[in-house]
């Protein structure tokens, strides 16, 4: 028996021995591979694409009448190519008077004259999905043009479209029963109260933006079909998805609720403020009403049934919500067992940051989006659009690359609005030029720049020639902004170094695996330098450290998390000293005012 145990021990040992030998040779080869490199999920055509923002009546004038039109920028898809971007959307085409350029639709189904036929469109969407764009349209469901049949019809009492917008009786006057009062206290968003009176049906309709942008009714079941037709109708077209613009205006509060009446807002104490501007209330009864989130969720469903019905590629809803991180990240679904928009549009760029903002300011903002976004969904980043200033107006010109390479740096999507790629800055308009109806509403020849969304909006400056390339014409729908010779495509694709080849360097690097696949850290470095980091397994890891302040800035890299030595520059601000390929040490670095460099570093 304990020969028999002797032998047994022996074996047992032996067996020990060789699984030591077999598991450190193992151990070596495994070793000696490196670490096996991670799965690269195939994403989506839009979870990190580049959308670029067109507003049409800016964008290229191909017929010499000073607004830019559809076959203008048919004439320009190889700008896209060139530049990486992957989607276009364009503001609003459809057949409208103007008074608000497109935003205050009376024919939803058809386009707009002066921006040509809908075979010009028929031919966009063709060569632009040849080219591999997608096409975002514009869908503009709050209201619509006073001009619309639908308004027509229900200022008629028509059967079927007697509420299809906002009616209200007016109150009266307690002092003088001949008196006509408006229905609440509510100031519109372009100034002055949201109601008007309409003789012919005797009763006000509501308009959260210009007297002629009458407000759907969305409690009323035939509007809510009409809505779902369009979408339909534009998908069929060729559309690849829309801008949900303003739903948070979609529903106000019903008066069911409030014994009858709409009731008043609460005054908010501002005393900047005028009674008739917008803000002077609280809003509380106008915008983010909880029902709203359940339209969103049903056009989601008829969005997704839709494309699974066609075997079609995914067709994308983006939600314009201007709210608060709570109520915008609802625009995502309810995270149980609804989907909203694919995402709602990331302002915190424009509303919570600025030329006074520091590093960690940075820093916060963009962990926060983060922070609160849903589990799985996509993020998205944008830094300036039709509505705001633009972005080297807001913060400063030194900033444009470093604002372009964060936006082309961080996870989810970026959207670029037209002319961010070359620096273009706020035109300057006059009062005698102005024709944004938020600035002729509110302002006069003293403050209106308070209000005028048009410096946003002048023309894209394509080169140095007559109206700097966009039109034939001197005279163009607004000036072309007077820096056009200096800031213009051409003269940047001439230069040695520009905007618009730091902008084409770091749409490319969007392709790198890290940056649509990997981790991110994001780090302040001083008061107003940090460090955003891209980083995958065995792929190659890139930081972009950015002086966003007005004074040069020394920092140390070493503090720098997942970033290894040999640093090498991939891109540069256009004021740098350091090119690309330069070594930089991870250490001590000092960075002009405004300076970015995007760093290539070794895989972890």
């Amino acid at each position: 028996m304990q020969s028999l145990l002797k032998i047994l021990g022996i074996v047992f040992g032996a067996v020990a021995v060789v699984g030591v030998v077999v598991g450190s040779i193992t151990w070596a080869i495994l070793a000696s591979q490196g670490p096996t490199p991670p799965e690269l999920v195939p994403l989506d055509w839009w979870e990190h694409t580049v959308i670029y923002q067109i507003y049409p009546r800016s964008f290229k004038d191909s017929d010499g009448d000073g607004i830019g039109d559809i076959k203008g920028i048919i004439t320009q898809l190889d700008h896209f190519v060139d530049a990486g971007v992957g989607a276009i959307w364009m503001s609003p085409v459809f057949v409208s008077p103007m008074v608000d350029f497109g935003y205050d639709i009376s024919d939803f189904y058809n386009i707009q004259e002066e921006y040509g036929t809908m075979a010009d469109f028929e031919e966009l969407v063709e060569k632009a999905h040849q080219l591999g764009i997608k096409i975002i349209l514009d869908y503009v469901p709050n209201h619509a043009s006073t001009e619309s049949e639908y308004f027509k019809k229900s200022v008629a009492r028509e059967p079927g479209y007697e509420n299809h917008f906002v009616w209200a009786d007016p109150i009266i006057d307690p002092n003088n029963s001949s008196n006509r009062l408006v229905p609440s206290n509510w100031i519109s968003q372009f100034g002055g109260t949201v109601w008007e009176w309409n003789e012919a049906r005797q009763q006000y309709y509501l308009h959260q933006f210009a007297i002629e942008q009458a407000d759907f009714n969305f409690r009323e079941p035939a509007v809510k079909e009409e809505m779902l037709n369009i979408m339909r109708f534009w998908f069929e077209k060729g559309a690849d998805g829309y801008r949900l613009d303003a739903i948070p205006h979609l529903f106000e509060a019903d008066p069911n609720d409030y014994g009858g009446q709409y009731p008043d807002e609460p005054l908010t104490g501002n005393p900047s403020l005028t009674p008739n501007q917008a803000g002077y209330t609280t809003q509380e009864h106008t915008r983010d009403q909880i029902e709203l989130y359940d339209v969103v969720y049903e056009w989601r469903e008829f969005a997704d049934k839709w494309t699974n019905d066609n075997n079609a590629e995914t067709r994308i809803l983006l939600a314009e919500a201007y709210a608060n991180v709570t109520m915008t990240m609802l625009y995502y679904g309810n995270e149980r067992d609804r989907l909203g928009a694919h995402f709602p549009f990331n302002f915190d760029f424009i509303n919570s940051l600025s030329s006074n903002s520091n590093a960690r300011d940075f820093v916060y903002i963009i962990k926060r989006w983060l922070t609160y976004m849903p589990q799985g969904k996509v993020a998205n980043w944008v830094f300036g659009n039709h509505d705001q200033k633009r972005m080297p107006s807001r913060f400063r010109p030194n900033m444009v690359d470093g604002l372009n390479s964060l936006n082309m740096m961080l996870p989810g999507v970026a959207i670029t609005y037209q002319g961010e790629e070359i620096g273009m800055r706020d035109g300057y308009v006059s009062w005698e030029d102005t024709v944004d109806v938020a600035a002729c509403n509110q302002g006069n020849p003293d403050n209106y720049l308070q209000f005028s969304r048009d410096p946003a909006r002048t023309p894209y400056q394509w080169d140095r020639s007559t109206s700097a390339g966009f039109s034939t014409n001197t005279s163009t729908w607004l000036p072309v902004s007077q820096d056009y010779l200096e800031i213009n495509l051409q003269a940047q694709k001439e230069a040695t170094r520009s905007h618009f080849k730091t902008y084409k360097s770091m749409t490319r690097l969007r392709k790198e695996p890290a940056l649509s696949h990997g981790s991110y850290h994001i780090q302040s470095l001083s008061e107003n330098t940090f460090a955003l980091v891209r980083y995958l397994l065995t792929h190659d890891t890139y930081a972009l450290v950015f002086n966003v302040g007005e004074t040069s800035d020394t920092v140390d890299l070493s503090t720098v998390q997942f970033l290894e030595e040999p640093l090498t520059v991939y891109a540069s601000s256009v004021h740098s000293n350091r090119v690309i390929d330069d070594t930089i040490p991870r250490g001590s670095v000092t960075l002009q005012a405004g300076e970015a460099l995007v760093l290539r570093a070794s895989p972890m």
